[in-house]
């Protein structure tokens, strides 16, 4: 059985205030061992993150590639035993100062009271 949606907001939060810390034993307290995020950037890369150590890689290039990246307009939407977070992103390259944005959803499912699955599409904003 999936949490309610006030037991799903406080989950978020710690999950959301761990990622960005990149702190992943935090984040693993919020999610299920065998936790599954999957994430297209809205370009060419799709990866499958299955565990601590690819999260972490993961994050870790995110802030080598990014010089700033902000995430505007976040909305969660709880319906049935899934989650949809809806948002918008600024980011700017690092290495060329290129600003990009972007839109996205992502899925989320629920198993034991933690996050199970996390899937991410993002696409760009036309101009």
């Amino acid at each position: 059985m999936a949490p309610s949606p006030a037991e799903r907001d406080e989950l978020f939060k710690g999950f959301a205030r761990a990622l960005f810390k990149g702190d992943i034993d935090a984040l693993y307290r919020a999610v299920a061992p065998d936790f599954l995020w999957t994430f297209h950037d809205g370009l060419a890369v799709t990866k499958s993150l299955a565990d601590p150590a690819s999260i972490a890689g993961h994050l870790a290039e995110q802030k080598a590639l990014f010089s700033a990246q902000r995430f505007h307009d976040v909305a969660y939407h709880h319906s049935g035993d899934m989650t949809f977070m809806t948002f918008r992103v600024s980011e700017t390259l690092r290495a060329t100062g290129e600003a990009r944005e972007q839109r996205g959803i992502e899925s989320y499912t629920f198993r034991d009271g933690k996050l199970a699955t996390k899937d991410v599409y993002r696409k760009p904003v036309a101009p």
